[in-house]
């Protein structure tokens, strides 16, 4: 599904501007990964959305939800986790955290190490949990 319209869809949403190619670009080079299509296109129209109890990282000033600062945390206490994943969200629940690869997986990590793979893309996990 379009993430677009899928984010577009929802009653209660709070989004913010989209970034820029350059914000997304920048983002990418400091965290030495690059991001899924889907969410490049998400974050080119909303940048950072709250979506009911959700809150989708992107490119902002907020320490709380900006993908780089939120992920360059993340793997300063989850080493285990592979580089080329950034934080799509902290869920602030038994400190699990949810990923996303360059391919749009997505991902879920526990602080004892394991992580897993929870859905095939962003839409996917936003419609489904």
């Amino acid at each position: 599904m379009d993430i677009i319209k899928l984010i577009s869809g929802f009653e209660n949403v709070i989004v913010s501007c989209g970034a820029t190619d350059e914000e997304i670009l920048k983002a990418e080079k400091r965290l030495n990964l690059v991001f899924a299509e889907e969410y490049k296109s998400y974050l080119q129209k909303f940048s950072y959305t709250i979506i009911d109890a959700h809150e989708i990282t992107g490119i902002c000033s907020g320490k709380r939800l900006d993908v780089v600062k939120v992920t360059e945390e993340e793997r300063s206490f989850n080493s285990f986790v592979p580089s080329n994943l950034y934080v799509i969200e902290q869920t602030h629940i038994d400190s699990i955290v949810v990923w996303q690869n360059e391919k749009g997986e997505i991902f879920q990590s526990y602080p004892n190490g394991n992580i897993t793979k929870i859905f095939d893309s962003l839409s996917d996990y936003l419609i489904n949990s």
